[in-house]
């Protein structure tokens, strides 16, 4: 009995012995891992699993019971903590890396400071971007976006009596080219009109208009802006210096260059400016074939601006500003024996508005003063308002309006010039996702001095158009515009024009 006793015990130890050793075999397999990679979890481990807490350790002599007490006793060197104490990211900490020490495993929009902006419902946008942005030619660092406009066009034209009426085809170049930089900028615009008539005895008149912009950013909060550009146009028959009975007005070009500086002084910013414009005229025709010379117009003009203002708030800012300006004729004295070469004097206040997308823009109240070097001709003393905004009351309308005070020198003997005061606007609504509406209008008044033999006239502008957008690179155009100019003295003009068109873009 004893034997067989001992022979069950022994069993029951070696039984014992080797259940144990299983045991700890599997837990040695269990914790080696986990101690040469203690952030490491198995995807069926959880933190409530004791062997993934990262600083449990694995006795291999302790019993199942003694590694159970070691793990539910704390050192006593050591505080006690709870779950929500372990370690940050411990569920991120997946094969071995941890996010919070390496960007290895980081997409390209977790690693960029300034995220994408998203909707505020949080949808996708719109599979339809807007076309001029999407649009464009890429030239190196530069992308071009260019576009032709070819169309059929009316009009109707009347001065008391007289009535020009043609058929014409106008095609409309417009192009624009931006860089692509780190630092500065280029800004290259070109815009063009070319006319031909099919029918009638109307006048042709082609544009051109070309502008560069080099913004240069300097140290010290300081930018510059290098200016440059041309224009050419025909005067219009309405104009106060035009031929009258001409069969083709004047052909001028205009060459401009300019030099700006803006600087921000803390809560002061300034800036000044200067420009340089030369003005040639080509000659006249008369309806009989007579050529009339008009080069005794021919002159360079130059300015200087100068501009303080006081920061409010980022969205206001009041400023005075200040303006020299001098005109010299290429002849001293005109073909009627007057020397119109003048200077000018004038300032300024008022207030800029920066809300944002919604509203920004600026206007300006001052007076202006222009003397001629010849004794005969009077001075011009006008107030001026001058200014801008850009107005969007809702997501597809935009509103601009301009106001600008000009004086313009005459060409008629006796008479020094006038004051013109321009107000122009634009409305812009998309009516659908491929439709948009467009309005313009505008009115002039031209204003002379009240010692002057002229009287003076107002003109007014209206236009409609509409632009069906058939692809991202196609549009189909149509417009229709009407034109007033009364006068005091004399009889009143009145133009209507109207036309169908395609464009093309890129």
């Amino acid at each position: 009995m004893s034997i067989g006793k001992n022979k069950a015990g022994n069993t029951t130890l070696r039984l014992t012995a080797w259940a144990t050793s299983a045991a700890l075999g599997w837990s040695v397999l269990l914790a080696v891992p986990m101690s040469a990679n203690a952030q490491s979890l198995r995807p069926e481990q959880t933190l409530d699993d004791p062997l993934a807490t990262p600083g449990a350790t694995t006795d291999p002599d302790a019993t199942p019971a003694a590694t159970d007490a070691q793990q539910a006793t704390p050192a006593a060197n050591q505080t006690s903590t709870s779950d929500t104490d372990a370690q940050p990211n411990m569920r991120l900490r997946l094969g071995g890396v941890d996010p919070t020490t390496t960007g290895s495993t980081l997409d390209d929009d977790m690693r960029r400071v300034n995220l994408p902006q998203t909707t505020v419902d949080g949808l996708r946008t719109r599979q339809h971007p807007d076309r001029e942005d999407a649009q464009g030619i890429p030239l190196g660092t530069f992308t071009l976006r260019p576009s032709v406009n070819q169309s059929i066009n009316i009009e109707r034209d009347r001065t008391g009596s007289v009535e020009d009426n043609r058929s014409f085809l106008q095609t409309d170049f417009r192009s624009t080219l931006t860089s692509d930089w780190d630092r500065h900028a280029l800004t290259i615009t070109g815009e063009g009109v070319w006319q031909r008539n099919i029918s009638g005895t109307g006048e042709e008149k082609p544009t051109i208009n070309l502008n560069a912009d080099l913004r240069l950013d300097l140290p010290a909060n300081t930018t510059a802006h290098v200016l440059a550009g041309y224009q050419f146009y025909r005067e219009d028959t309405s104009d106060p210096n035009a031929i009258a009975g001409a069969s083709k007005q004047s052909a001028v070009n205009q060459f401009t260059t300019g030099l700006s500086l803006e600087r921000d002084f803390g809560v002061l910013r300034g800036s000044t400016a200067v420009a340089l414009t030369r003005t040639v005229y080509s000659d006249a025709v008369l309806s009989d074939g007579t050529q009339v010379t008009l080069s005794d117009r021919d002159q360079t003009a130059g300015t200087w601006r100068g501009r303080i203002g006081y920061e409010l708030s980022p969205a206001i800012i009041p400023f005075v500003e200040v303006d020299l300006g001098r005109a010299v004729y290429d002849e001293t004295r005109d073909s009627n024996g007057y020397a119109r070469s003048n200077q000018s004097y004038g300032g300024k206040g008022g207030i800029e508005l920066d809300l944002g997308e919604k509203l920004k823009g600026e206007i300006g109240l001052g007076y202006q003063h222009t003397e001629f070097d010849d004794a005969r001709l009077g001075s011009i003393d006008s107030p001026t308002i001058d200014g801008n905004l850009a107005w969007s009351p809702q997501r597809g309308t935009d509103v601009s309006i301009g106001l600008s005070t000009t004086v313009q020198p005459s060409t008629t003997p006796g008479l020094s010039g006038y004051s013109a005061y321009q107000l122009t606007s634009t409305i812009s609504h998309q009516l659908r996702d491929d439709l948009t509406a467009k309005f313009t209008g505008g009115t002039i008044w031209r204003d002379y001095p009240s010692n002057s033999s002229a009287s003076d006239e107002t003109e007014y502008d209206a236009a409609l158009g509409l632009i069906w957008g058939v692809n991202r690179y196609v549009d189909l155009t149509g417009n229709v515009g009407y034109q007033l100019t009364t006068r005091k003295t004399g009889d009143d003009t009145r133009q209507l024009q109207a036309g169908v068109g395609l464009t093309v873009k890129r």
